[in-house]
This record gives C-alpha cells, sequence and structure tokens, in this order.
C-alpha cells in the first residue's frame, strides 16, 4: 500500500507578498495585470475570494467585485526563489519527490522510516518546516494514490491537513463530486449532469456501455478515479509536456494582420524559453491559441517536429476565422514536447 502525500501552498504568489508585507494580509490582494490594462488574475488571497474573486478570472471582473482590490504585477524570480527553497525542504523527507508546478508537489513516503513510517506526522512535519523556514503556509493530503491526496490537500484548506486512510476510501468516493476529478472540465460536468450523473457513486452504478458510449476512451479514467483508484508512480523526473508564450493586450486585435504582427513579437520568445529548457530536439507538434472579445478561445494545432513562422501563420489563419470576425484579446503560441529532463514550471501569464 503506498503512501502518497500532496503538498499544495496555500494562494503561494499573494502569500509571498503578504509575507514581506504583513500588513497586506488582512486586505484583498491579487496577482495579475493592473487597473489600467487587461489581463487575468494569477492568484489571490482569501480577503479577496470572500469577494468572489478567484484565478483565471479577467482583472476586469474581479475590479467590479471587489473594487478596493490590491493589483500587483507579481515578482517571478521572488516566487521560483521561494519555490526552490520549498522543494529543497521536501527532499529532506524522501527522493521520491514530483513537482506540478511551482506550489505544489507529490511526495512518496511509502518506504520511509521517518516518523516509525507515519505518513501523516510526516506531513505535519513539513507544513511545520515550511513554516518555520519560509514563513508560509501549506495545505497537506495523504492518502493512498496520487488523485486521493491531491484531493485531500483541499479538504482542509487553508493551513490545513486531512488523512484519508486505505478503510475510509470507499465512503469518501461515493459522494464525491465529480467535478474533482481530474479531465472533468466544466462542459464534461454539464454532459455528466444531463446522464444524471454528479457524484462518484453515479459512475459506480452506471451501465458500462452507456459511459463509453458518451465519453469514449475517458470512460475508463472516470470509472477508475471514481472507485478511488489510480496506479500512477510519483515521477522524480516529472517530464515537462510542451513550453508556451501567450499574451493579453489592452485593445483588442481588430484583424489577422494585427494577429500576425503579434505572432512576430511571440515566438522569439518562445525560442527563448524552449533554448533555456533544452528542448529544441523535443518538439512533436505546435499550435496557436486565441480568446477573442467575448472571451470564448479557441485552440489549433499541427503534428510537426520544428517551430517555423510560415506554419504558425497557416494555424493563425485558421483559428482566426473561426472567431467569424470577432477581434481578439489574447494570442498565444505553444509547442507540445516529448520526454525531457525539464522541470514543470507555473508559468505567469499576465
Amino acid at each position: 500500500m503506498k503512501k502518497i502525500i500532496h503538498i499544495d501552498m496555500d494562494c503561494f504568489f499573494a502569500a509571498v507578498e503578504m509575507r514581506d508585507r504583513p500588513d497586506w494580509r488582512t486586505i484583498p490582494l491579487a496577482i495579475g495585470g493592473s487597473r489600467t490594462e487587461r489581463g487575468v488574475i494569477s492568484t489571490c488571497n482569501y480577503p479577496a475570494r470572500v469577494y468572489g474573486v478567484r484565478s483565471a478570472m479577467p482583472t476586469g471582473q474581479a475590479l467590479k467585485l471587489c473594487p478596493h482590490l490590491l493589483l500587483l504585477p507579481g515578482n517571478m524570480e521572488k516566487y521560483k526563489a521561494a519555490s526552490l527553497q520549498i522543494q529543497a525542504i521536501f527532499h529532506r523527507y524522501t527522493d521520491k519527490v514530483e513537482p506540478l508546478s511551482l506550489d505544489e508537489a507529490y511526495l512518496d513516503v511509502s518506504d520511509s522510516t521517518l516518523f516509525s513510517g507515519s505518513a501523516t506526522r510526516i506531513a505535519e512535519d513539513i507544513r511545520r518546516v515550511i513554516l518555520a523556514e519560509t514563513g508560509l503556509t501549506a495545505s497537506a493530503g495523504v492518502a493512498p494514490n496520487k488523485f486521493l491526496a491531491k484531493i485531500a490537500s483541499d479538504e482542509n484548506k487553508p493551513d490545513g491537513l486531512f488523512v484519508l486512510p486505505p478503510a475510509k476510501v470507499d465512503d469518501f468516493v461515493k459522494f464525491l463530486p465529480l467535478h474533482k476529478i481530474p479531465g472533468v472540465g466544466k462542459k464534461t460536468a454539464e454532459r455528466l449532469a444531463t446522464l444524471g450523473f454528479y457524484k462518484c457513486v453515479d459512475i459506480q452504478r452506471a451501465p458500462l456501455h452507456t459511459l463509453v458510449k458518451h465519453f469514449g476512451s475517458f470512460a475508463e479514467t472516470l470509472i477508475e478515479r471514481s472507485f478511488g483508484r489510480d496506479g500512477r508512480d510519483v515521477q522524480n523526473d516529472y517530464p515537462r509536456k510542451s513550453v508556451a508564450v501567450e499574451h493579453t493586450y489592452t485593445e483588442d486585435l481588430p484583424d489577422l494582420n494585427a494577429g500576425q504582427q503579434s505572432l512576430s513579437e511571440l515566438l522569439p520568445k518562445l525560442r527563448r524559453r524552449i533554448e533555456r529548457c533544452e528542448a529544441t530536439a523535443h518538439i512533436q507538434k505546435i499550435g496557436i491559441k486565441l480568446k477573442f472579445a467575448d472571451f470564448q478561445q479557441t485552440t489549433v494545432e499541427k503534428q510537426q517536429p520544428e517551430l517555423d513562422m510560415a506554419s504558425l501563420t497557416q494555424l493563425l489563419e485558421q483559428a482566426w476565422h473561426r472567431g467569424q470576425g470577432k477581434k481578439v484579446r489574447l494570442v498565444g503560441i505553444h509547442v507540445g514536447l516529448k520526454a525531457q529532463e525539464a522541470l514543470a514550471q507555473l508559468s505567469l501569464e499576465l
């Protein structure tokens, strides 16, 4: 039986800022853009969440919900430094660490002899040391697999610990909302609801042919997670799957020519990011993302091993035509990668 810990830092970027400015701890604060330029909220503190502000929310919408919101542009170098300090703490307890982003990671402590092999006490000590050495709080989940550990870490946020022992897994997952399963986004949740599926127990009771008919290959994941099963190992050398850059414009781009100009500005930035992670030889696909003025978005991708402007321009034209004349507020380009040695990082796009 595995012992997996999922550590998730509490509102990480905002927490770093509040640590350095204690007078900001009680006021609504968010990282992302400014009052004069458009952008999206990267993260926000809990006082801001009281007003309905959330990550990935357009900055303008956040300001309507909370007019006195303190907006900060963010400091990635400071956040990366804090993340490296936290990652170093993880490795004091086990070499089996899989970082998911700057602010969260899985730890496999199945073979650890620390605290007599108690995963609960290990998680408690990790949280204690993080607070003592960084001034930041972390929430933790302890469970028999990665899926359940990640769900558990969200149960007692912020600054909490939730332990799900094997004997209680069945009862816990039965009434777990399906939207908490990774891969079940808003649209999938709506499709599930139209079929009368809201909780994991509904999937447990559903006929296999019905699930396959409506969800194809994803039916297997739905079934496995609905029974609390997850056979994935914690990966020490977690492979980076993509590299991307994107930009949200202060004024909407009116036409395709403006979009092509955007590509010429973004492509050099993407090439620099690829060079930094030494991924050039690993490219297997390229893609374009557009977000239109009405916040609808589309992505077009193409399988190919190199990154060139001509191919990106073709993809841009396809994506632009999908908007049927709508202006564009965001342009992004990305490459998909084959397995390689690179630390997965959370990019801050403002």
